[in-house]
Order: C-alpha cells, then sequence, then structure tokens
C-alpha cells in the first residue's frame, strides 16, 4: 500500500521536525531502504523551501536531510507549478507516477476527498488505512 501513494511535501518537513508525528510514522513506512517512491521536483522543491523556513531545523542539515530524502525518491516528469499551487501541482504529480492516492496535511486540502480523479487522505488517515486489520473471513 506503501506504493500507491504521492507523499506531499508537508509529510516529509513535518516528519522531519515532529518526531513521533502521525507524518513521521508514514515516512517510515514508505520510505523503506532500496525500495523508492515517486514524486516530483515540485514536490522537492517545496520540502527544501519549507525546511528553510522551519526556525527550528537547522539549516546547515538542510542539504544532508534533502539527500536523505532524494535516496528514497524516483522523480516523475510533471509540469512546473507555481509554489502555491499545491492541488494542481500534487494532481498532476500522482497523475504522472500513475497513481490515484496523495497523503498531505496541508490545510488547504483538508477539506477535499477527491480532486479530478485523485483522492487526497491526511496522514492520520493513512496510518488507520494500513494499520486496521482486514475483516475475519466470512464476514
Amino acid at each position: 500500500m506503501a506504493d500507491d501513494i504521492i507523499l506531499g511535501p508537508d509529510v516529509f518537513v513535518n516528519a522531519s521536525v515532529a518526531l513521533g508525528s502521525p507524518p513521521e510514522h508514514v515516512i517510515r513506512r514508505v520510505l523503506q531502504p532500496g525500495k523508492k517512491t515517486k514524486s516530483t521536483e515540485w514536490i522537492v522543491q517545496r520540502i527544501e523551501a519549507m525546511l528553510h523556513n522551519v526556525e527550528s531545523f537547522k539549516k546547515d542539515a538542510i542539504d544532508r536531510q534533502m539527500k536523505t530524502i532524494l535516496q528514497f525518491l524516483d522523480l516523475v516528469d510533471d509540469d512546473e507549478h507555481g509554489p502555491d499551487a499545491w492541488t494542481e501541482a500534487l494532481v498532476a504529480a500522482a497523475k504522472a507516477a500513475g497513481l490515484k492516492r496523495v497523503v498531505t496535511d496541508h490545510p488547504d486540502l483538508a477539506d477535499k476527498d477527491e480532486v479530478d480523479g485523485i483522492e487526497f487522505l491526511s496522514s492520520e488517515a493513512w496510518l488507520v488505512e494500513v494499520t486496521t486489520p482486514p475483516p475475519p473471513p466470512g464476514t
């Protein structure tokens, strides 16, 4: 299930600064050694820009954090989007990757269930989904 989603840049950033948070748990489940998850240059650029704006994140650690993140990503080609075009950029990222779902906790996307055929999930909702056992047979 971890290979059927695009991770929003906020999930990476929140996981980088809030240990033990739902985004960190998502990242630990999705980013596995030897596996790559689909992403886009827009997402990578947003991650880096957001880390630069987090006062508690050490500026000299950003390059190292970005290298760590990039080793788990397979970047797919996508159209260019402005830095505030979250909905359009994440929908385009999912489509470019051939996926139908985006995990993000961006407040502007919290009230969206689906946009142009792409499903939006919060990190908490995705965690519930992947940790809930299937129903017993015959029910």
